[in-house]
């Protein structure tokens, strides 16, 4: 069996702060992790600019028609099947825009799966399975930086011209050595020793957001702070559509319910209609025309 050195991992290094948490009362106990996750914020500000660096990769790969593919095993790939599945129904894109591929596959969504996270091959035939290509962009995601099925599907990817993103915890994995763009989100010991479900869960759901909400904001699915390309599966989301078309531009709610109902429920096209005052099928045609940015066709 091979000898992994936990010890040289910052995230399964043991907590001072939380030496004796079991004999801590229950809101004493609860203030311990309270402070630690303070302390995730921080670490995520302290790497912004990478971020920021990631956003525009798969703002550029969307542009090309391209994927954001989530590649993680445990913890960390159930945080990309969750952020990945949140995408079409905040932002109205397709279904496999954004995708999250875990070790395992569906039935470690809720279940471990043991040994999974150490096939190096999987993680290459589940981006085989995909169809992978050099548009897509493959973030490779797990706390400690060093998980076989990840390392596995990020050479892959190497290999076939994709941009390659790591998400890590611990500094100089063996992750981000394969990554072009490495974000490195260190955040001490958890509060239980190893249990980087917790700190370092954090950080990752913390800098998802970020890609996504990022990525989605530059290529024109908000306008102002309004998701606007929201899609009206039910009745929550088809009152929150008239919502935003009041809020965006202002109109009554009978002028917001007509505009919605001419564009066949369509947020975006309602918005312009009533902003420029051109029926739905002109709304529509320069909403292609200028690749679904609000702004640029008033």
């Amino acid at each position: 069996m091979t000898h992994i050195p936990l010890q040289q991992f910052t995230t399964e290094s043991r907590n001072a702060a939380s030496a004796n948490i079991d004999t801590l009362s229950t809101l004493d106990m609860l203030t311990v992790i309270n402070n630690e996750d303070k302390k995730v914020a921080q670490a995520v500000e302290k790497i912004l600019p990478m971020i920021a660096s990631a956003v525009d990769t798969i703002q550029h790969a969307f542009q090309q028609q391209g994927r954001l593919i989530y590649c993680g095993a445990g913890t960390s790939g159930r945080l990309g099947i969750l952020d990945a599945s949140e995408c079409p129904p905040t932002f109205g894109s397709p279904a496999d825009q954004v995708m999250g591929l875990i070790a395992g596959g569906q039935t470690a969504i809720l279940k471990a799966v043991e040994n999974a996270e150490d096939n190096q091959q999987a993680g290459q035939q589940d981006l085989q399975n995909i169809q992978l290509n050099q548009h897509d962009v493959v973030v490779g995601i797990a706390a400690s930086g060093r998980t076989p099925y990840v390392i596995g599907a990020m050479q892959y990817a190497k290999q076939q011209g994709c941009k390659v993103i790591s998400l890590c915890c611990n500094e100089h994995s063996a992750m981000a050595k394969i990554a072009d763009i490495a974000l490195d989100v260190i955040v001490g010991p958890e509060v239980v020793t190893g249990s980087s479900r917790l700190k370092a869960g954090t950080a990752q759901k913390l800098v998802l957001n970020m890609l996504t909400t990022g990525s989605m904001i530059k290529t024109g699915k908000v306008f102002g702070n309004l998701m606007v390309d929201v899609q009206a599966t039910n009745a929550k989301l088809i009152e929150r559509q008239k919502k935003m078309i009041i809020e965006a531009t202002d109109c009554t709610r009978e002028d917001a319910e007509i505009a919605l109902t001419a564009s066949g429920n369509h947020c975006k096209t309602a918005i312009v209609m009533i902003l420029t005052g051109v029926s739905a099928q002109q709304a529509k045609a320069s909403l292609q025309q200028h690749k679904g940015f609000i702004r640029e066709c008033i």
